[in-house]
């Protein structure tokens, strides 16, 4: 495929928060359910959110449109020429619902037999802007699994090692520029702040920290063995940080009235946002104005959030990415 004047995108990885725009089965999903999408497109197209997330902004940025989703490549067209979407909302580095949802391995493969099949060509992949993202679903899944603190210590370690063998597969396919995100800040998620008046939970969020420790020096490593700038780290951590901090975007343009408080709120435990009881009525209600809210259910940002996410990470992607 001729890369054209445009650079790709490729979307790898288990981008519950970032990239899950369609990939997800629906019956796996609320994604694909009403109140999601309202924003943008107007109904439920598998974003985790009311609208635009990350990766549409990222796209924009790069000049192409939101890459396609690989479960609807056969309908692609001359969408395949924006890239390709392979993240699964919820899969992680290692399997974190059975062999329901393809871990990064899997997604990998089927990037890899495209190239095999020559629907994508090393000298796309050159031209190309990779985007890896980790959500930590594995840290989720294994917390399901009664893992301890301690325990939890001794794994994050096991995913990050996972990770740069990820990140070294992709650079062997081709891959001349990889976005790596650094976890967000998961103790300040409302599914974790929920239960104490919305405050940040500081014992999750200094596990974070640690993985994100980790991730630079893998990351540093990798780029100096290789005497290139291949990799690159998107600080998703220190962004959430600052528009929560902040209350709003560094532009002062979005103000988020109560930042960790989401906009779609289920009425009950046991219910979450798109949910619906026996009788198809409605458990759980919706604020009037998403673009007042950084969060819009559980785990995920708004698409106001996500813009003032971007807004900070705008400066790192004009260094990073100047020669696109």
């Amino acid at each position: 495929m001729d890369p054209s004047t445009s650079p790709f995108l490729f979307l790898f990885y288990s981008c519950f928060l970032l990239t899950s725009a369609g990939n997800i089965r629906k019956s796996l999903g609320n994604s694909w359910k009403e109140p999601y999408g309202t924003t943008f497109p107007g109904k439920p197209a598998g974003r985790f959110s009311d609208g635009r997330i990350l990766t549409d902004y990222l796209a924009k940025f790069l000049g192409v449109k939101s890459p396609l989703a690989y479960t609807w490549m056969k309908l692609g067209g001359k969408k395949l020429r924006n890239g390709m979407n392979f993240a699964y909302g919820g899969s992680g580095v290692f399997n974190t619902l059975g062999d329901l949802l393809p871990n990064v391995t899997t997604q990998i493969d089927f990037f890899e037999k495209l190239m095999n099949d020559s629907l994508y060509t090393k000298r796309d992949l050159q031209s190309s802007v990779v985007l890896v993202c980790l959500a930590g679903n594995d840290y989720a899944a294994y917390v399901l699994k009664d893992g301890s603190m301690e325990g939890l210590q001794r794994f994050i370690p096991q995913v990050v090692n996972q990770l740069t063998l990820d990140l070294k597969r992709i650079k062997a396919l081709g891959a001349t520029k990889v976005a790596v995100t650094s976890l967000e800040p998961l103790g300040c998620l409302p599914r974790m702040t929920q239960m104490s008046a919305f405050q940040c939970n500081t014992t999750q969020n200094l596990a974070v920290g640690y993985h994100n420790y980790l991730l630079k020096q893998a990351v540093d490593k990798l780029n100096n063995k290789t005497r290139t700038s291949t990799f690159f780290i998107l600080d998703l951590y220190s962004s959430f940080t600052s528009v929560l901090e902040q209350n709003g975007d560094s532009q002062g343009i979005l103000k988020f009235e109560t930042p960790l408080k989401p906009c779609c709120i289920a009425k009950s435990s046991g219910y979450w946002c798109g949910s619906l009881d026996e009788k198809g009525a409605k458990m759980y209600t919706v604020c009037s104005d998403p673009k007042s809210a950084f969060f819009w259910d559980a785990s995920h940002p708004t698409e106001a959030g996500w813009h003032a996410v971007y807004t900070n990470l705008k400066s790192s992607l004009e260094q990073n990415l100047k020669v696109y």
